[in-house]
């Protein structure tokens, strides 16, 4: 009876053990999603002050293609110019016009998105700085690999395998019958007779004494069950740590060339700034047509709006390496309010 009590309380540990590390990995799974969502809204403020940024480069370029198209009309009624050039100043005005709406559209509609991972009606969101003036994070060196083992994907996966391995436990213990060995008046029970009557009767002779005497094919099967949901486990413990390293390793090298990618826009930037208003200039003392004009300022405006789409994958850079670390590299993250 002893062998028995201690069999049945290790059987009970076994499985407590398993539902503990259970709902531990439903917590961490919530965590996860809570960490998801930052980096959701997060990038969603990003884009959304990317195509404000944007809107704000269309809008002062068809301002000065505006006023540009306004002295060019001017000089046509004089007969200073033709009606090609015109035709080119007004063609140019046009172009910078027609990618306001999509813009306009694309902010409503990114505010709306993130209106909604807020919690709240579709509607205008309250801006702060302009994503010029965003100022990412040092990130330090020597940063350990531990810090990976906070990720709530690596905790789940981690609960998990505990869980697997205390149902391993738990199947394995469900060898010994856990019967009532006596009946009324201190007799066999019926429970016990039945082990040896019929088809429950699967006792060997000449096998060792560890062997199973109850239900053994049902039993062999559950074990072998948790074995494999145990390897299962593992594997997707092993896959959730690989896609960590790497998770950092891509943020990282995103983070690095998409920095010397923007340096290059800049320097692209200020030397078409310098072309377009050389190339004004020129065509102003008749050395040159309005077509370099043309060229020099679709050039900019295009480079422009190229320069800040690249700072905005940067910033999704820091976003996804903060995502890839668990929540950062602060040696103490807080808890997350509700």
């Amino acid at each position: 009876n002893a062998s028995w009590e201690i069999d049945i309380w290790g059987r009970i540990r076994r499985q407590t053990e398993a539902a503990n590390a259970q709902l531990l990995a439903s917590e961490e799974g919530r965590q996860g999603v809570i960490l998801s969502l930052v980096g959701s809204v997060a990038g969603a403020y990003v884009n959304l002050r990317n195509l404000d940024r944007q809107l704000e480069i269309a809008k002062a370029t068809a301002k000065s293609r505006g006023e540009s198209y306004e002295l060019f009309k001017l000089r046509f009624e004089g007969g200073v110019i033709s009606v090609l050039e015109l035709s080119q100043n007004k063609s140019q005005y046009e172009e910078a016009l027609a990618t306001i709406p999509p813009l306009e559209k694309a902010i409503a509609q990114q505010e709306n998105g993130l209106s909604v991972l807020l919690g709240r009606n579709p509607g205008p969101i309250v801006r702060g700085e302009d994503i010029d003036q965003f100022v990412l994070p040092a990130i330090p060196a020597g940063l350990p690999s531990e810090l990976l083992e906070r990720r709530p994907d690596i905790r789940r996966a981690e609960q998990d395998l505990i869980a697997a391995n205390a149902l391993i436990g738990a199947a394995r213990a469900a060898y010994f019958p856990t019967i009532s060995l006596t009946g009324l008046f201190g007799y066999a029970s019926p429970s016990l007779s039945s082990l040896f009557d019929g088809p429950s009767k699967v006792w060997q002779y000449g096998a060792p004494i560890t062997m199973p005497i109850f239900t053994a094919g049902a039993i062999a099967g559950q074990v072998q069950a948790a074995e494999a949901v145990q390897q299962q486990a593992l594997f997707a413990y092993q896959k959730a740590i690989q896609e960590a390293f790497r998770e950092v390793d891509d943020s990282l090298v995103s983070q690095d060339r998409t920095r010397e990618q923007l340096l290059a826009q800049r320097r692209q930037v200020e030397a078409l700034q310098q072309y377009a208003s050389t190339a004004r200039l020129r065509y102003d003392n008749g050395y040159t047509s309005f077509i370099e004009v043309l060229d020099a300022e679709r050039s900019l405006f295009n480079v422009q709006l190229q320069y800040t789409q690249t700072h905005q994958v940067q910033l999704q850079a820091m976003i996804n390496l903060y995502l890839a670390m668990g929540g950062g590299w602060q040696a103490a993250v807080p808890p997350p309010e509700s």
